[in-house]
């Protein structure tokens, strides 16, 4: 029998065709238990911060923010009380037994009125004084150097007369003679001393009146209300009830203003709501501190510009009415004036004491300019009672006026 012959593969491989076999299945694993748990440890947390306070805010740049007034004086008023130094404690031992040990602390000793009118008059003084050493330096009086003087004091709005009357008196007494500054500063302290002696007169409450009205009027921002408010301290302080009439309608803050005054001096205070009619409200202030047989009535008024014809009409008004119920008040009509104001001063003296019958005045701010010599024009010019003058915020800075002691504190005597 013929071989088979043998396949392609086989002849080309040389051997028989694989047989392919099949995969052997995997060998079974033994199952091995599962591993217990591990525990797991929390992932550290990162310590949170401390909260940064948030920076403040800056406020963009702009115009300040206005504070009234009434606001700005008492608020001034307790930072002098902050800004003043503090005075040690003293330690005492008291004798009792046990033995106690306290602290008392001594109350800050208060300057003078003269130290007070010197320093509130200093920016007057050192500009008038500066002034005059300047044209008296290693200088004999001749005409030239009498000029230069007349020239300073006019000024310095101390009135052409009273610059007249020094310089005179300087060529009369000193003329080719060498003059130092403080014979001039003693010459002029000597005249001004002359120009005010007779208006320095104080106000005068007539008991024979009840009350006794006393009117405030002035200008914006010449101090009214903070003026009666001192004054009525000061009254409350001798003993005297007051009353107060907040007749500054047109101004809100005037009137609590007014009510604050009237709660530290223990005072009741008459006031109606802003816009109100300023005449009936005098009318009804004079009315019941009538009634009430108050001491004293003092009634606030608007400011206003004595070149405004209508706002002085305003004001004739509420004096009229004030007559209706008693024909003889006011009994004194104060006129505030701010030495700020300088020569402009001269004409509000003129056309309140024609409009209003000004029967005194009160000078303020008087440290707040170098033209306190105004008071010496306005006094030569008038001749009205200067009552009070004020060097300051406190109660205590608004004192009797003391013709003496103005002139030796504006030429600079200390």
């Amino acid at each position: 029998m013929t071989d088979k012959k043998p396949g392609f593969f086989k002849r080309l491989f040389g051997g028989d065709t694989p047989v392919v076999q099949p995969p052997a299945p995997p060998e079974a694993v033994p199952e091995q238990p599962a591993p217990p748990p591990q525990p797991v440890e929390p992932t550290p947390v990162p310590p949170v911060p401390a909260p940064q306070p948030e920076p403040e805010d800056v406020p963009l740049p702009g115009p300040p923010e206005t504070t009234p007034d009434y606001v700005e004086e008492i608020e001034e008023q307790a930072a002098l009380a902050d800004v003043a130094p503090k005075p040690e404690p003293e330690i005492v031992v008291l004798p009792i037994d046990p033995p106690a040990v306290v602290e008392v602390v001594a109350e800050p000793p208060r300057q003078g009125w003269f130290t007070r009118l010197a320093s509130g008059l200093k920016r007057s003084s050192d500009q008038l004084t500066g002034s005059i050493t300047s044209v008296f330096t290693k200088r004999k009086l001749d005409n030239a150097t009498l000029d230069e003087l007349e020239d300073v004091l006019i000024q310095a709005d101390l009135g052409i007369e009273t610059a007249t009357a020094i310089t005179e008196t300087l060529r009369r007494d000193r003329f080719d003679r060498d003059v130092s500054g403080d014979d001039v500063r003693a010459v002029l302290a000597a005249e001004v001393e002359k120009v005010l002696g007779p208006v320095a007169r104080p106000l005068v409450i007539d008991g024979a009146h009840k009350p006794f009205v006393i009117l405030m009027i002035g200008v914006n921002g010449s101090g009214k209300t903070t003026t009666i408010g001192k004054l009525a301290q000061k009254l409350a302080t001798e003993g005297k009830s007051v009353m107060l009439a907040a007749g500054d309608t047109f101004r809100a803050a005037a009137i609590e203003q007014l009510q604050i005054w009237g709660q530290r001096t223990n005072a009741p205070v008459i006031s109606r709501p802003a816009g109100a009619d300023a005449s009936g409200l005098a009318f009804d202030a004079v009315t019941q501190a009538t009634a009430e047989a108050r001491d004293v009535l003092i009634i606030d008024t608007a400011g206003r510009l004595q070149n405004r014809d209508e706002l002085m009409n305003e004001l004739e008004k509420v004096i009229r009415v004030i007559k209706k119920v008693d024909p003889s008040a006011p009994h004194a009509t104060l006129l505030t004036l701010d030495a700020t104001t300088g020569q402009n001063a001269l004409k509000q003296v003129e056309i309140f004491g024609q409009r209003a019958g000004v029967t005194g005045l009160v000078m303020t701010k008087l440290d707040g300019t170098a033209r306190g010599g105004i008071l010496v024009a306005i006094a030569k010019k008038f001749g009205l009672p200067v009552h009070f003058i004020g060097v300051g915020e406190s109660v205590g800075d608004l004192e009797p006026f003391t013709a003496s002691d103005f002139a030796r504190a504006i030429a600079g005597q200390d």
